[in-house]
């Protein structure tokens, strides 16, 4: 056995940590639309991840300038919101598009207005809308080319975050929040019992910014493994500070408002995390039953208490090390609930680098996730497994993932096996795998 090999098991066996308002210069109540941040085709690679292209400048000063935003453009309850409602507005009578701005807000006795950039919207006078049923709605055939815009809570308070964005004609359906700027993490489940696995384990929730304010909204969920390391900052192996990267995609649009399940892990991650029994460790095969655990039992007590959007292109699955290597396992076996699945500094030297044979088999697979995100450091004294991890990607690419569009392999130089490089690779595995906010704008 190598002396890499024995540095690299030693970690990953060890524990987690061991594991192995009006843009600025606005002028006269109008301005030019700014540029939206997208992904992937614009990202570079950077300590965070692939970074978006720039959004657009941020305006100087004052708390009046408008400043974030949120997610989906689902209707309440809904599954599988759009994230623009595509087709466009029916023409009205005189020919022009119909530009129609829905917003999700429990107003309670207040009124909503809109600001933007462009005709008939301005940034200095707003335009009351209308109270519906299920919301409020603004209706223009006047709008001949996309704006920026924001809506104001009694025509005085701008909604947080980056500016919205609409394309004439287009049908958009927004969920602001106007007072809350980061969101909340705590154990919601001390003693979460599985029957499936015998054993009880803490539950660590993180509720995005807008959960608590915007009552109405429905969230996507992503199941992250270790939850003893996302938040706590006094956590043995060190913190992913996995609320500060939701809070800032959150405040730049970058990374959609979403839910963080964090079930801890029990004395037995090793066999709870590997998908086959590894003669040469003398333990592990149990991750078929811990994934079934999640599915079946903590997913649906999930779905039961918070509002979750509860569709596999809504339930995101991300670990590190050993959490990687069940990450991808998931991927293959319960794809039908994780679409979207990350794995950062995965174990791929696993049972003779078992993994890659059951991606190799994905071809034939009921299902494969939507989305596959994997990536590695290439430092320390097992350089990150990155020689195997390379291999995964490629078999990943071998079955038909394609690089940008729904596949994404890091290699991070100079980053080691540890909390404090899956903490800076987060974000840019989050803005892949969940996205930005729907009808994001430029940065204020």
């Amino acid at each position: 056995m190598s002396r890499m090999f024995v540095a690299l098991a030693a970690a990953a066996l060890a524990g987690c940590g061991g594991d192995g308002g009006p843009p600025s210069g606005a002028a006269g109540g109008s301005t030019e639309p700014g540029d939206r941040a997208a992904f992937p085709a614009d990202a570079a690679w950077g300590d965070d991840g692939p970074a978006l292209s720039d959004a657009g400048g941020r305006a100087e000063g004052g708390a009046s300038t408008p400043d974030a935003a949120f997610p989906t453009d689902a209707a309440p309850g809904s599954e599988i919101p759009p994230r623009a409602d595509a087709g466009g507005g029916a023409p009205s009578d005189g020919g022009r598009l119909r530009t129609t701005i829905r917003i999700h807000y429990p107003t309670q006795g207040h009124t909503l207005s809109i600001r933007g950039a462009s005709p008939p919207l301005t940034w200095t006078s707003g335009q009351v809308a209308t109270e519906m049923v299920d919301g409020w709605s603004w209706v223009s055939d006047a709008l001949a080319t996309a704006s920026d815009f924001k809506p104001l809570l009694d025509g005085t308070t701008w909604s947080l975050g980056a500016n919205y964005r609409v394309v004439a004609g287009e049908t958009a359906g927004i969920y602001p929040r106007f007072r809350q700027a980061s969101g909340s993490y705590a154990v919601r489940w001390p003693t979460f019992a599985s029957s499936l696995l015998g054993r009880s384990r803490k539950v660590w929730v993180y509720l995005p910014p807008g959960y608590d304010e915007n009552t109405v909204a429905r969230y996507p969920v992503v199941y992250m493994h270790d939850g003893q390391n996302l938040f706590d900052r006094q956590a043995t192996f060190g913190c992913w500070l996995a609320d500060e990267a939701l809070d800032e995609g959150a405040a730049t649009g970058s990374i959609r408002e979403a839910i963080v399940v964090g079930p801890e892990a029990t004395g037995a991650r090793l066999t709870d995390y590997t998908p086959s029994y590894d003669a040469t460790r003398r333990d592990g095969g149990g991750a078929d039953a811990y994934l079934r655990s999640l599915v079946t039992e903590l997913k649906p007590l999930v779905d039961r208490e918070l509002r979750t959007l509860q569709g596999r292109e809504h339930t995101t699955m991300v670990g590190s090390s050993l959490g990687g290597l069940v990450s991808v396992y998931a991927g293959v076996r319960e794809s039908q609930t994780f679409g979207q699945v990350g794995a950062l500094s995965p174990s791929t030297w696993w049972d003779g680098r078992m993994i890659l044979g059951q991606v190799s088999s994905l071809p034939s697979a009921a299902s494969r996730p939507l989305r596959v995100y994997v990536d590695s450091g290439n430092a320390g004294a097992s350089l990150d497994d990155s020689i195997n991890t390379t291999e995964l990607a490629a078999r990943f690419r071998s079955v038909g993932y394609q690089d940008t569009r729904d596949f994404l392999y890091v290699l991070a130089n100079g980053h080691e096996h540890s909390e404090a490089y899956w903490s800076r690779r987060l974000p840019g595995a989050l803005r892949f795998l969940i996205g930005p906010r729907p009808h994001l704008g430029s940065l204020p």
